[in-house]
């Protein structure tokens, strides 16, 4: 596979994986890595509030999954305090902070797509984008 179909599968899979029934109150979400080999999540809620999260995959540490192949919770983990957080239109106001790990909640995982995940962020991350 080339760089392109790494990245074109990756997101793919990310935008099929994503439960959206685990946040009744989701409006829409975008989930993506780029090819600078930039993870992005976007999330935007019923009432305008948005939760941004963005992070280099050259600071991913490790990656774990909990749950059975329905669903679970994909957890993407940095080496320290890479993951950029920001919430905006939200009733406590707009926060940016750091984080080093980022839940992600996933459907339709089987342990044959997860390897194929961990496959396609390691070769990614290893292209130095």
């Amino acid at each position: 596979m080339t760089e392109q179909d790494w990245l074109l599968w990756t997101n793919k899979c990310l935008m099929q994986s994503y439960n959206t029934e685990a946040d009744a109150k989701l409006r829409k979400f975008e989930f993506s890595v780029t090819a600078d080999a930039f993870v992005r999540l976007r999330k935007t809620y019923a009432k305008g509030k948005e939760e941004y999260y963005s992070f280099n995959l050259h600071q991913l540490g490790d990656m774990d999954y909990y749950g059975n192949t329905a669903s679970g919770t994909l957890l993407l983990k940095t080496l320290a305090d890479d993951i950029i957080v920001q919430t905006r239109n939200d009733r406590k106001g707009d926060i940016d902070s750091m984080s080093t790990v980022l839940n992600v909640p996933v459907k339709n995982m089987e342990p044959e797509r997860l390897d194929s995940l961990r496959e396609a962020f390691n070769y990614l991350k290893g292209k130095g984008l």
